[in-house]
């Protein structure tokens, strides 16, 4: 399938036909299905759980970056599968959009430039500091599971997978969640309003397994992102701040712990 190409640089259509509409309203389902609208409501049902248990929420954990294998030897095969798997979403996130919005501009914000490292980390320490107050704080009042960011074995490859976990989960949130979504939306005529609420909404219900104040936190995070992105155009320092942010707590609590 093919979408209309006649867009501004922000991604709003100026002239979609119904045909193209349609099939935009398709992409986005589909896409949210097998991406983050299914983890979204899997996190949901997860927190209902959670909040069924006799077990106050402070005492709970989510560990995340769990041995997926008893075998030392086949357990970092499937950490790298399911970072592929990241990887991939983000890569068909990019696809569709360079596929089939190709405007000039579009593809020159794609380029990747020294400053948005330093724009990166930027963002990492803004979003990053106040979240980890954020998270003490809502453990203490029973609004937050005891996160683990990591479960792997002391092994020498422990660090690379995190790093390389870390990256996936920043490329895939922010290609899908931010860059594509939010360009379809527009292409649909969604006002900007919505498509923060949106996009803020959903990167939030996929960190509901790990308690409330995670879902609202990562809705803050998701509200300062798009902005950045509405106001630069920029994808790639969204990107570094993600995966910065969560090198440093993966890697951190791995030589910590």
């Amino acid at each position: 399938m093919s979408f209309s190409t006649d867009t501004t640089t922000d991604g709003r259509a100026t002239s979609t036909p119904a045909s193209n509409r349609a099939a935009l309203r398709w992409e986005i389902l589909l896409v949210l299905a097998i991406t983050f609208g299914t983890a979204g409501l899997r996190a949901i049902v997860r927190l209902v759980e959670a909040a069924a248990s006799p077990e106050a929420l402070n005492q709970q954990t989510a560990t995340l970056n769990r041995a997926q294998s008893p075998l030392p030897w086949l357990d970092p095969v499937l950490q790298l599968v399911s970072s592929g798997v990241l990887f991939a979403w983000g890569g068909l996130a990019m696809f569709l959009l360079l596929r089939h919005l190709p405007t000039p501009a579009l593809v020159r914000s794609w380029r990747l430039r020294r400053i948005d490292w330093l724009h990166g980390a930027g963002l990492a320490a803004i979003i990053g500091l106040p979240g980890l107050a954020f998270y003490f704080g809502a453990v203490h009042l029973g609004l937050s599971k005891q996160v683990v960011p990591t479960g792997l074995d002391e092994t020498w490859w422990r660090v690379p997978l995190l790093i390389v976990n870390s990256w996936a989960n920043g490329f895939a949130e922010e290609l899908v969640v931010v860059a594509w979504l939010s360009t379809r939306l527009r292409q649909l005529r969604v006002s900007w309003a919505w498509v923060f609420a949106g996009t803020a909404l959903l990167r939030g219900s996929y960190h509901l397994y790990q308690g409330y104040s995670a879902g609202l936190g990562n809705i803050i995070m998701g509200l300062v992102y798009l902005w950045y992105f509405k106001r630069t155009g920029r994808i790639w320092p969204l990107v570094i701040g993600h995966g910065l942010i969560d090198t440093v707590a993966f890697v951190g609590y791995a030589a910590l712990f």
